[in-house]
């Protein structure tokens, strides 16, 4: 069996990647890592919006984007209007605004559904990796690696670490939750 650090590395992973995923929902307040995900077209090639920009929300419902290259003002902007993130950005030839509108009920209950969908996909994920974990344990009794006692620890520890990880990908569900439902 790989040791339950390299086991409860790829758990990590999956949290993070999930929490990765649900920093670029809109919940109807303006935070900088909503935008973390657009890339812009720039000469030839494509960068993150942040390694080209400075993203500050100077109000609740606002986000402002200043271009360290004024010349790409209208490629971000382009970025930002075919993105899914539903935005309408307006620039003044030296920086871009966007007002966040807010959320109708109907769009606020689509995104805890979205949200839903990507956090069941976290917990499954981590038992992906318990259950090819559990089947290496299961293999290493048959073969006579490892004592039926041993097995029995492992596969207790296993589980309790599984638990925790899922324990983790729901409060984080639940925050965002909370954070798109407050009106």
């Amino acid at each position: 069996m790989e040791s339950l650090t390299a086991t409860e590395e790829k758990m990590q992973k999956s949290l993070e990647s999930f929490q990765q995923e649900i920093l670029n929902i809109r919940t109807g307040r303006a935070h900088t890592h909503l935008l973390d995900s657009i890339e812009v077209e720039v000469y030839g090639s494509h960068m993150k919006l942040n390694q080209m920009a400075t993203v500050n929300a100077p109000e609740a419902r606002l986000l402002t984007i200043q271009p360290w290259d004024k010349g790409q003002i209208q490629a971000i902007e382009k970025a930002i209007i075919a993105s899914p993130l539903e935005l309408n950005p307006a620039n003044d030839g030296t920086i871009i605004r966007i007002p966040l509108p807010e959320l109708s009920e109907e769009r606020r209950r689509d995104y805890v559904k979205m949200i839903g969908k990507l956090a069941e996909d976290g917990r499954i994920s981590v038992r992906n990796i318990r259950r090819h974990e559990m089947e290496v344990i299961k293999k290493q009794q048959k073969d006579g690696d490892i004592p039926e006692d041993d097995a029995h620890k492992m596969t207790d520890s296993l589980q309790k670490l599984t638990d925790s990880y899922i324990a983790k990908i729901d409060a984080a569900f639940k925050a965002k939750d909370a954070e798109i439902m407050a009106i």
